[in-house]
């Protein structure tokens, strides 16, 4: 059976890690360098760095944090922010990162998914997608979460990854930072149009809301997490540990 995935989660801005909520309000936690270490060395799966205002700035992403972040890592790395096209690929994949996660670039582009996947394989591109209800409607949102696309986030899912995307990270902004739990509703229905990886994110407040989330929705791949990562509400391996004694398939 396949372990089911932790994954904290480091947004970066202007070199710090920073968190809020619902996208909003975006306050300074501490080093990525730092905190990526400790992640490795402590029971992480893998770990997701994201220049969270790359995209809305209109710049690349800053490569001297991520190959320092990445020095630290010894586990799978996915970074994503300002990816546009294949050279940004490489150019983060030269840095360190395993896999590459792309949002706006696709969104402005959508044929840089499938180029990227022909090139470095779909195992290489991760799909992340910022999602919010409009009007009782799933939409995706760019930038940040700042634009509303008008984009119906899962005929978009649906559409990238019959393009070339191996891995699709879905990110609540409605649950985002809130801390009472995944977004079960929109998992649940992303889930049921695809056959890739889904790692879920936005919402995670203790280790019930990741075993809520995995007996719910077995199809879920991975919990992503930031803030009670970071701040030490949860400890990995005792979440860890949680979830073996619930029979959730972990890696520990």
């Amino acid at each position: 059976m396949i372990t089911k995935r932790i994954i904290p989660c480091l947004d970066v801005r202007d070199g710090r890690v920073v968190k809020g909520v619902n996208f909003q309000g975006l306050g300074d936690v501490d080093s990525p360098v730092r905190l990526a270490k400790m992640y490795s060395e402590s029971g992480a799966d893998e770990l997701v760095f994201y220049d969270i205002t790359a995209s809305a700035e209109g710049r690349a992403l800053f490569t001297d944090i991520l190959t320092e972040t990445a020095r630290q890592v010894f586990i799978p790395l996915t970074v994503g922010g300002g990816i546009n096209t294949v050279a940004d690929f490489d150019r983060v994949l030269k840095c360190g990162a395993d896999k590459v996660s792309v949002n706006s670039g696709a969104i402005r582009n959508p044929g840089l998914i499938g180029e990227a996947a022909k090139k470095y394989g779909d195992q290489c591109v991760v799909l992340s997608v910022d999602v919010k209800r409009v009007d009782g409607v799933f939409r995706v949102f760019a930038k940040g979460g700042r634009v509303d696309t008008g984009l119906d986030a899962l005929e978009w899912i649906r559409r990238g990854v019959e393009s070339g995307a191996g891995e699709v990270v879905v990110n609540s902004i409605d649950t985002d930072g809130v801390k009472r739990g995944f977004d079960l509703e929109m998992l649940e229905k992303v889930c049921e149009i695809v056959q890739v990886p889904v790692i879920a994110s936005g919402g995670a407040g203790c280790v019930g809301d990741f075993i809520t989330l995995f007996r719910s929705l077995p199809g879920v791949d991975a919990g992503l997490a930031a803030s009670i990562f970071h701040l030490g509400e949860v400890q990995i391996r005792d979440l860890k540990r949680e979830m073996k004694d619930a029979d959730i398939p972990v890696r520990i």
